[in-house]
């Protein structure tokens, strides 16, 4: 696939880097007091105060990207690993080998073919919703991509089925532990309280994007020029050869073990993360561990093997200069502390307004943050130890603020070029941001059109 990114979203990261660090000259400095906690910084209510400025000179910005490859290297290795295991799989033929079978099943029965889309996009909304799923989808995109089009979709929808059906799971989730659990644990309440309230959030969220790929895939299976990648995918099916779905494809043995491992080690990933609090590290070593397996049972030779684990690196090179680069932005803005004064502003704002109000305040608060804290933990320690005292002084629902939360928090993770598995995503995608961008922003006006309307019904039934 095509890793390459347009250069304008280069030209437009580095803008904002010089955006951002221009206002760290302009805006005043401000922290919050921290406590540790279980592991985790937790911002202390109240306890705003300025400090002496730290503004981000031309030294700073141009250290910037290299602290921001240190700040996200996690995910970073993370990708490399995805990159080299995929290209293990391909090499085996595994992966042409499940494209065709499963291309082959669906182009069968028509019936099945529109199942295709919402049955896959409702399990991996369920991974997002239940144990926070996010990352995880990366090492699906290029398996769905080829999938997609080989059915008559394009790249758009082949990302969007893993991608925004985790992601609107996690955004609109009724348990996920990285948002309901931390913000009910700052907020004091019984943990998953509110499921009943919850669960009809994540089924309507879910739906509305579900509708939305769907309605968006069908325009393109009959008419293909509609496609926002269409160029792009016309080259890529003549490499896929979708003409071949006709006929049934040759499965080995070695396709059916590879595949049963994989399907395995997907299970062992649910398991890790459910239950052992496994993160990128884990996750990591269980891919690596199933790639060599993979290589294993396909019969590559120790050199086959290499070659795909470097070949399959170096193809995610440029996602990860992409990743320095978004999180280079957030580090201008918190090494020239100007985050805690820009929370302190909003706090200020949206406390002289009426209750409901204020509300819609925080969801709009929480997507001007989550530019420069595009982590749902990460936004949770720092914004609702604030925002939480502030909803008790204007007799706001702890519940309801959680709900804002998880809105702002959640839906411009999918555009905004400072959300590092987003720019993965892409990378991995071949999707240029500009592109998914154009394609992406009338979902976000639909979901924050919603979101205010689905904020008010608890507020009036005092949820």
């Amino acid at each position: 696939m095509n890793k390459t990114f347009s250069l304008n979203i280069y030209g437009l990261i580095f803008s904002i880097m010089l955006l951002v660090a221009g206002l760290t000259w302009l805006l005043p400095s401000g922290q919050y007091d921290t406590v540790e906690k279980e592991g985790r910084t937790y911002t202390v209510a109240g306890s705003y105060h300025a400090v002496d400025a730290a503004p981000q000179g031309v030294l700073s910005v141009l250290m910037a990207p290299a602290k921001g490859f240190t700040k996200c290297a996690d995910i970073i290795v993370f990708i490399f690993i995805t990159g080299a295991i995929f290209t293990i799989l391909e090499r085996t033929g595994t992966v042409h080998a499940v494209i065709m079978g499963t291309s082959y099943v669906f182009s069968r029965k028509e019936k099945l073919k529109k199942g295709f889309i919402p049955v896959s996009m409702l399990l991996f909304s369920l991974g997002g919703s239940i144990f926070g799923m996010e990352e995880e989808t990366l090492i699906f995109i290029p398996l769905f991509i080829p999938l997609a089009l080989s059915l008559g979709y394009d790249s758009v929808v082949g990302m969007s089925i893993p991608f925004l059906g985790a992601w609107v799971g996690f955004c609109a989730a009724f348990m996920n532990p990285f948002t309901v659990g931390i913000s009910q644990g700052i907020a004091q309440l019984p943990l998953y309280s509110g499921m009943n309230y919850r669960l009809f959030v994540w089924f309507i969220c879910t739906a509305v994007v579900i509708g939305f790929v769907m309605w968006y895939g069908e325009k393109v299976r009959k008419q293909p020029n509609l496609s926002f990648t269409y160029e792009a995918d016309q080259k890529r099916r003549q490499m896929l050869d979708v003409t071949a779905v006709q006929q049934k494809p040759r499965f080995e043995k070695k396709h059916l073990a590879i595949s049963i491992l994989f399907a395995l080690g997907m299970i062992l990933l649910v398991i890790g993360v459910a239950c052992w609090e496994w993160y990128i590290f884990e996750i990591s070593a269980l891919f690596l561990g199933v790639g060599l397996l993979s290589a294993l049972i396909g019969r590559l030779s120790i050199n086959q093997t290499t070659d795909a684990i470097i070949d399959g690196a170096r193809s995610m090179v440029s996602v990860a200069i992409m990743l320095a680069l978004a999180r280079a932005i957030v580090v201008l803005a918190d090494d020239g502390r100007i985050l805690a004064t820009v929370l302190q502003g909003i706090s200020r704002m949206i406390g002289h307004l009426h209750p409901l109000a204020a509300v819609e305040g925080m969801f709009w608060a929480h997507s001007f943050l989550n530019f420069f804290i595009a982590s749902g933990s990460g936004q949770a320690v720092l914004t609702m130890p604030v925002m939480i005292p502030l909803s008790d002084l204007m007799h706001i629902s702890p519940q309801l603020s959680i709900l804002a939360y998880q809105f702002g928090e959640g839906w411009t993770n999918a555009i905004i070029p400072t959300a590092p598995v987003t720019m993965a995503a892409l990378g991995m995608a071949g999707i240029p941001w500009l592109t998914w961008a154009k394609w992406n922003i009338k979902l976000q006006i639909i979901l924050a059109v919603l979101s205010m309307l689905l904020l008010i019904p608890p507020y009036l039934a005092g949820w």
